[in-house]
């Protein structure tokens, strides 16, 4: 097996190292957080544990273990799900120190390498590029190329099967969205580099119900991503110039943003603190006496990503907001092992862990199948609507603002 011998010590990033290392201290090996890693669930390998990650990640940056592919699937395995930073009783920063890692380990990639991967992430996190090509998985869908992929077969390909997955449900929720800038706007509503892509749908119910909320929303053109793609593929600069491109274009300016995992990452940029998740704005602001619901006899299993828990302080406003719906019969999707699989780009690159959580996740739902599941994060809606056709089950994958625009009756 092929090693690498890139001593991390020596790399330019020393003081990167260092800190890395002070970080990873902190873990005093405890095991609390065990029960909450969805990898070590599926795995039941303690190096597949946040605990044994950051062992591995100490004996690397120390130098004592070299870089094997081994020791890189441990590593790439987690999910950065942070349901361990969020029980741990020592405040690991576990976040902090996978992505340092992962920064360190990317910046000792050979330089044709690095560049190939920079130029792929790039593409996804360009909102423009993205957004002009949300028509492909629609086509993909609508002409029945995924279901002619499907009869020859081509989606038990284990290199094509995850982005089959994905097309498909994309084509299902992908819109091209519009830039919006009215007079004396009231907030902007940040898409990100996904935006029309992957919730355009949920985009256009969002437009919907503003106008019946009296809300002017800017949609800015061109937005920019968020960052957090590429930060934890070990990019950081590059994640930092997007976020900074962000706060030039909103940060002077209230920003509410569809997605939870890109709320997250705005936040961490002091100019876009105040960045408001959709369903949180939603259910804050003043609805008009005169506004009418109509009523959803509907059950709804609501879905809550790991950001959105883990990073935002959980999902009440959602239950709230659907609250405001007569008949609806919300409750808590059950967590399964704690994450979906989706994460970001895991469920490209590691496809097997990701339908395995999403398999455990919707087990209630084989069982006794519910009408919707709402979320608030693309990626998860994605998979979860991927895993509920696999499954051959008749449930909508939704945005919980989808169920509030078609329960505004317009003749209100």
């Amino acid at each position: 097996m092929k090693t690498s011998t890139v001593d991390p010590r020596s790399l330019s990033q020393a003081g990167a190292t260092r800190e890395l290392l002070q970080l990873a201290d902190q873990c005093v090996k405890c095991g609390l957080c065990l029960p909450h890693c969805p990898t070590f669930q599926q795995a039941r390998q303690e190096a597949d544990s946040p605990r044994g990650r950051i062992a591995l990640i100490q004996g690397w940056a120390s130098g004592d273990l070299a870089m094997t592919p081994t020791l890189a699937g441990h590593l790439d395995g987690c999910l950065g799900c942070l349901n361990c930073q969020r029980v741990c009783p020592s405040e690991v920063a576990y976040g902090r120190i996978a992505d340092q890692a992962k920064a360190l380990r990317t910046a000792a990639v050979p330089t044709p390498r690095r560049t190939l991967d920079r130029l792929a992430l790039g593409a996804l996190s360009n909102a423009r590029l993205m957004g002009g090509f949300a028509w492909l998985p629609r086509l993909y869908r609508d002409l029945g190329l995924a279901r002619l992929a499907e009869l020859i077969r081509l989606d038990r390909i284990p290199a094509l099967r995850p982005y089959h997955r994905m097309a498909t449900a994309m084509g299902a929720v992908a819109r091209p969205i519009a830039p919006r800038n009215p007079e004396r706007a009231d907030i902007d509503l940040f898409l990100g580099c996904m935006g029309s892509a992957a919730q355009g749908r949920a985009v256009e119910a969002t437009l919907h119900v503003a106008a019946r909320l009296n809300l002017r929303l800017r949609i800015a053109s061109p937005d920019t991503c968020c960052g957090a793609m590429l930060r934890h593929n070990g990019l950081p600069a590059q994640a930092d110039a997007q976020r900074d491109a962000c706060a030039r274009i909103h940060g002077d300016r209230p920003l509410v943003g569809l997605a939870s995992a890109c709320v997250a990452e705005l936040r961490g940029d002091p100019a876009l603190r105040g960045t408001r998740e959709l369903c949180d704005f939603l259910d804050g602001v003043e609805w008009p006496e005169s506004l009418q619901i109509r009523p959803d006899r509907r059950r709804v299993l609501v879905h809550e990503p790991c950001s959105h828990r883990n990073q935002l302080g959980g999902n009440a406003a959602v239950h709230r907001l659907l609250g405001r719906i007569p008949g609806l019969a919300v409750a808590p999707l059950p967590p399964g092992q704690g994450c979906c699989g989706a994460a970001g780009t895991y469920l490209l690159q590691h496809p097997a862990m990701a339908e395995a959580l999403l398999a455990d996740l919707l087990a209630p739902a084989r069982l006794d199948a519910p009408d919707v599941i709402v979320t608030t994060n693309p990626g998860c809606a994605l998979h979860l609507a991927a895993g509920v056709r696999e499954a051959g089950l008749d449930i909508e994958v939704l945005h919980p603002v989808e169920l509030i625009a078609a329960a505004l009756d317009p003749r209100a």
